[in-house]
């Protein structure tokens, strides 16, 4: 699914500087279109859905509730 972003771009230094106005993500490049381009892919990561790299051990466990 694609989806449109604005995108705000600014120089400091060396780099420049883009920013998403929508969501509160930004990155830099050397030129203003490598600064887009890994806005770009900022974004694609900050909407990906999350990959656990270790599945959880699952246990049932057992505990004895005494009441007050």
């Amino acid at each position: 699914m694609k989806q449109s972003f604005t995108a705000s771009v600014w120089r400091e230094g060396e780099w420049y500087i883009a920013q998403c106005m929508q969501v509160d993500v930004a990155s830099q490049g050397t030129t203003e279109d490598e600064a887009i381009d890994n806005l770009r892919d900022a974004l694609e990561l900050h909407f990906t859905p999350p990959v656990a790299t270790l599945t959880p051990r699952v246990r049932d466990i057992e505990v004895d509730i005494k009441a007050a």
